[in-house]
């Protein structure tokens, strides 16, 4: 099966980035592409038309096989017209004054179409889309092969791992939960989906016919000859590429990772409106007293503080996506953390 993952990924090394969202770098997905793993870049939030320029500037970079990711809608997003953000922008008040921002005005939208995100996707054909928070059709799974797009799942349990391998992905990315930012679950609540790595990974490979990518709690070798013995194909490393100076993490956030306890990111919906594993700060512990509004209102009204915040590298009021492992990710460039990974792949 890793032979499998390889060829389907066209990769040297069954190393995987994990997407970060609004943290993802050209640099370092680029970096990790040429080093014979897959790159990878996440385009939450992210218009057509910067979808199309983000793949374009990372072909510049890197002539090797990179993916990228996109979040699928659930159904129970909300628009701004459905809701009165009147009382969480009072709530808010005080973390936008720290940003030195004033309240925002509500926006027309929270987030772009995702068709017209998928349509930019296709166009641009990178090697890989990856996908989370549910099943991608099998129009779009065949629509990406035409294109010659390999379609990568993501799941936290068993029973999401089968749903993607019943619909004809062609990699599952099976997350447990140690896992930093967003608990992307979509079969059952994130909350009774926890599933920690080294349950899920030998259920998954058992349970589906492609290759299974190992996800959450792998910074070093040692958590890489882990996940392979426990049959997986590849591994997915997120947090401790996150730390390094290439990733697009301020340099509090790398500080808040260098300095965590195992035991010290929690998981919480308060920056988000989603559940999603971070650091405490200030931000998170008052907006856990406050209502929260559903997602995607949450993420939007703490993303402009946050914006501003990461241009003042105020650690207190950033999404600290960090994992388990965060005590393990003791380097600071990239390709040590994928030298070091590497060394813990078997021989294929």
């Amino acid at each position: 099966m890793t032979t499998r993952l390889l060829e389907t990924l066209g990769i040297d090394d069954p190393i995987v980035l994990g997407p970060f969202g609004g943290l993802s770098s050209i640099e370092l997905t680029a970096l990790v592409s040429n080093a014979g793993g897959l790159g990878s870049f996440g385009l939450y939030g992210y218009t057509p038309e910067r979808i199309t320029d983000t793949i374009a500037r990372l072909r510049e970079r890197t002539s090797r096989p990179f993916a990228v990711n996109l979040w699928l809608p659930t159904g129970d997003e909300i628009t701004p017209a459905d809701i009165d953000l009147t009382p969480h922008l009072a709530a808010m008040a005080p973390l936008y004054a720290q940003a030195g921002i004033a309240p925002p005005v509500p926006p027309e939208r929270f987030l772009p179409d995702i068709a017209d995100q998928m349509l930019a996707v296709m166009d641009a054909a990178p090697t890989a889309l990856s996908v989370v928070y549910g099943v991608p059709s099998r129009e779009l799974i065949a629509a990406a092969h035409r294109r010659g797009i390999r379609i990568i799942g993501t799941a936290t349990t068993v029973a999401e791992a089968i749903a993607l391998d019943d619909a004809g992905v062609d990699v599952i990315v099976a997350t447990g939960a140690e896992a930093a930012g967003h608990r992307v679950s979509f079969l059952r609540a994130a909350e009774d989906s926890l599933v920690g790595t080294f349950a899920l990974i030998p259920q998954v490979v058992d349970a589906v016919s492609v290759p299974v990518v190992a996800a959450g709690g792998i910074a070093d070798r040692r958590g890489v000859a882990a996940a392979f013995a426990l049959g997986a194909s590849g591994v997915q490393v997120g947090t401790a590429f996150l730390r390094t100076r290439e990733s697009a993490a301020t340099d509090a956030h790398r500080a808040a990772i260098a300095r965590a306890a195992a035991d010290d990111s929690v998981l919480t919906r308060a920056m988000s409106g989603r559940v999603a594993r971070g650091i405490p700060n200030r931000a998170m512990r008052e907006l856990e007293a406050a209502p929260i509004a559903p997602f995607p209102a949450q993420n939007w009204l703490t993303g402009v503080f946050r914006a501003a915040a990461a241009a003042r590298d105020d650690g207190e009021l950033l999404s600290l996506w960090a994992g388990q492992s965060a005590p393990l990710a003791t380097r600071e460039r990239a390709a040590d953390v994928f030298d070091e990974v590497r060394a813990g792949v078997p021989s294929v």
